[in-house]
């Protein structure tokens, strides 16, 4: 075990030219401030990630790369889109932990002592960041995010997607683990719970004031989409078993009522007017039930093959040694 932690930090750039410089500084001096007053914690690395930036982005980050040796540029061959470019740049890591940000100052660096601190407190795998506020100061933008997270959490039994947020603070296996099995479809913090669920959450004031300032965010239409897209398909469904439960009860329930329509019918001969139809809506009932059933079991397994495509392992070990300097440092 080393006596010391290094952390490392990955920011996906699109159009950060704004605001690159300024949060170029900010961790700078995070950096000399651990190196004097955190004997045992380092920042070693920040990975600036170019999706290719439609802006001058990718002159800044390369000034950077060449005036400081721990400023490490990564440029993609194309725009892949932030979820691809995060997961790039954590693959390039090699620090204990692995913190992830975006571009446009809406994460601070000084905060990620508060992530780290949580860390040490309930010696867990992952903390996010949790808003304490409006991130846009609009009232549409957070109620959609609220939704489609809280629908995934009803249909796939996920409580843990709550937590999510693109400011997280990983640790360094469990992130280069999850990221390395992360292929198209698969949303990269559904990925990191199938390595661990010791995620907890940090309240903290965010503000996206590109989005408040300009009306204009990082995500376009297109990318919310596609995110929600991947989150639904990475998952497990459990409203598929659900199906399959309530056409097995529908079955099920139809036998009985005929059964109980023949007793009744043979008790009472005269009691029907009209013959057939009941005997129609119960069949119709049994199969309808039945088929259900069927479907739900098929698409069920069918969600058990697009998750071992997704890369599910079967178990994950996890070095958690570390977390003795990780507590002596907040001592």
């Amino acid at each position: 075990m080393t006596s010391k932690l290094s952390v490392s930090v990955v920011v996906p750039v699109y159009s950060g030219e704004r605001y690159l410089r300024c949060l170029f500084d900010e961790l700078a001096s995070l950096r000399k401030e651990w190196s004097n007053g955190y004997a045992s914690l380092t920042l070693d690395e920040v990975i600036f990630v170019d999706d290719a930036a439609i802006d001058g982005s990718v002159t800044i980050i390369d000034e950077l790369a060449r005036e400081y040796d721990w400023v490490m540029p990564l440029h993609l061959s194309r725009n892949y889109g932030q979820h691809a470019a995060t997961i790039a740049g954590i693959l390039h890591t090699s620090g204990d932990w692995v913190v992830t940000m975006d571009e446009d100052l809406q994460h601070r660096p000084a905060k990620i002592l508060d992530l780290l601190r949580q860390a040490s407190d309930t010696s867990c795998d992952i903390v996010y960041a949790k808003p304490e506020n409006s991130v846009h100061e609009a009232a549409w933008r957070d109620l959609t995010s609220r939704l489609a997270k809280r629908l995934v959490e009803v249909s796939a039994g996920t409580p843990d997607i709550r937590k999510v947020s693109s400011f997280r603070l990983i640790r360094g296996t469990v992130a280069r683990a999850a990221s390395s099995i992360c292929g198209p479809d698969t949303y990269f913090d559904i990925a990191l719970s199938w390595y661990t669920r010791r995620i907890e959450m940090v309240e903290m004031t965010l503000k996206d004031d590109r989005f408040i300032q300009a009306g204009k965010s990082g995500y376009r239409l297109r990318s919310l989409l596609s995110h929600g897209r991947r989150l639904l398909f990475s998952t497990h469904l459990k409203v598929l078993r659900l199906g399959a439960l309530f056409g097995l009860s529908v079955a099920i329930g139809s036998m009985f009522a005929g059964f109980a329509t023949l007793l009744y019918k043979l008790a009472i001969p005269g009691a029907f007017d009209v013959r057939g139809w009941t005997s129609l809506i119960l069949t119709i009932t049994f199969f309808g039930g039945t088929i259900i059933f069927l479907m739900g079991i098929l698409l069920e397994y069918l969600s058990i093959l697009v998750l071992r495509a997704h890369g599910k392992p079967l178990f994950f070990v996890v070095d958690r040694s570390s977390d003795v300097i990780l507590r002596d440092i907040f001592q």
